[in-house]
């Protein structure tokens, strides 16, 4: 018979650098769950944890205790395969409205939950929420039925799922422990596996806008969740993308625009044609993935189809209808646009999308803490990209923003996120591996 668990043994464990047991993580788990295991012990584990970290077995233990601490959505009767994604996050990061109606257009049954932004990370579902009527609450039961007649689904994370890593997450938060690779694969794949999903696309992003700075970071991480993705027996894909800029616009109704823009195939910049390569480049991910696409070529080539054709579109459209809303609907106006523009020739050399993404929540247009309110009418207009040719008065940003202030402040924001150069600079990969 086993012995009762001290979880303060298991803080000591971990303190050691000692290796824990899958019982141990198990009970970890269901504590963190319950509540039955203090915040205060749960912190001095994490930090314990971040300075001797868990190795690829402890980390698979722990991502599987914290998936069966809760409810697990049962797919079952839904046409297969299921597929699920995840990104990472970034700035102007709006891939998924974009790459859910392609990849239903194509054959695959997509039910997601998703979350809302904190920091220069902007949600999808702040996204979706500006668009007036567009249901984020659907309950397990909608989610399903709806997959069920179109494809897809979306909804907000439900506390039922994963309940252990809420309550470890929130604790990585305000004790400095974000940064553990292990405690953020852990999360990261104990969702996913909840989810119920059977193919799983993780989008890991690098660069200045997202959680991985360095490219070497963000290897590493991806790196990390394929290999405890293999040993919880996940059909896992992972794509290396660029975050040294930002992915086209950024802010919530504007975002919205811009995927609308996209899922009809008219790109009005480089920067929108930039996003849509991304979307496809993922889409083939995908689609060879769940065995539809015999290679990457062929998931592109098969995205592109559904996209040019109009049936992406199509699919957008019915999603956006089953959840309450139009994909053709109003969406918020700002009261105030101010544009930035060049102030000489030459070529974009670096566009900071750190420095653009708190542009925007200086502007409202994003949250700093948890209960934050947002504008969703504010935003900024990226309109060029890395190696792009710039005239002189040709327009960099525009500004969207509630008061002539805010705009201006967010004005002189991104003016200072934006170097040029006299010399052609080349542009940047937006895919930088597929692993």
């Amino acid at each position: 018979m086993d012995s009762p668990m001290n979880f303060q043994t298991i803080i000591t464990t971990r303190r050691d650098g000692k290796r824990h047991t899958d019982r141990e993580l198990h009970f970890l788990a269901e504590g963190a769950a319950k509540g039955t295991i203090p915040d205060y012990q749960l912190a001095a584990w994490l930090m314990a944890a971040y300075l001797n970290p868990l190795d690829d077995e402890e980390t698979a233990w722990l991502t599987m205790a914290m998936a069966e601490s809760g409810d697990r959505i049962d797919l079952s009767g839904l046409p297969k395969p299921w597929v699920d994604k995840h990104s990472t996050g970034g700035v102007g990061d709006k891939t998924t409205i974009i790459l859910l109606p392609i990849l239903a257009a194509c054959g695959l049954t997509l039910v997601k939950m998703s979350g809302r932004g904190l920091g220069t990370t902007g949600g999808t579902l702040d996204k979706l929420a500006s668009v007036p009527g567009f249901r984020i609450d659907l309950t397990p039961e909608e989610m399903k039925a709806q997959a069920a007649k179109i494809g897809l689904a979306i909804t907000g994370q439900s506390p039922d799922l994963a309940p252990a890593d809420k309550a470890i997450y929130a604790l990585r938060d305000v004790t400095g422990t974000v940064e553990s690779i292990p405690l953020l694969v852990s999360s990261i794949l104990s969702k996913k596996i909840a989810g119920g999903a059977d193919v799983i696309v993780l989008d890991v992003k690098s660069g200045s806008g997202g959680f991985m700075r360095t490219e070497a970071g963000a290897r590493s991480l991806a790196a990390a969740l394929a290999r405890t993705a293999k040993a919880c027996g996940l059909n896992c894909h992972l794509a290396l993308t660029d975050m040294e800029q930002p992915l086209g616009c950024v802010g919530n109704a504007i975002e919205i625009e811009e995927a609308r823009q996209a899922l009809r195939n008219e790109p009005n910049d480089a920067g929108t044609q930039r996003l849509i390569d991304l979307c496809l480049d993922l889409s083939g991910v995908a689609l060879r993935g769940a065995g539809l696409a015999p290679d990457l070529v062929a998931g592109r080539e098969m995205a592109r189809r559904a996209l040019e054709s109009g049936d992406a579109y199509e699919k957008a459209r019915q999603w956006f209808a089953a959840q309450g809303a139009s994909i053709d609907a109003k969406l918020p106006q700002a009261a105030v646009r101010k544009t930035v523009e060049a102030q000489a020739d030459g070529w974009v050399e670096t566009i900071n999308a750190e420095l653009v993404g708190r542009a925007v929540i200086d502007i409202g247009g994003g949250r700093r803490k948890k209960e934050d309110k947002i504008d969703p009418s504010a935003g900024v207009e990226v309109h060029t990209i890395v190696g792009a040719r710039i005239a002189r008065g040709e327009p960099l940003f525009t500004v969207f923003a509630s008061t002539e202030k805010k705009a201006q402040h967010a004005a002189e924001r991104v003016s200072n996120a934006i170097t040029f150069s006299d010399e052609e600079v080349a542009q940047r990969p937006v895919v930088l591996e597929v692993m």
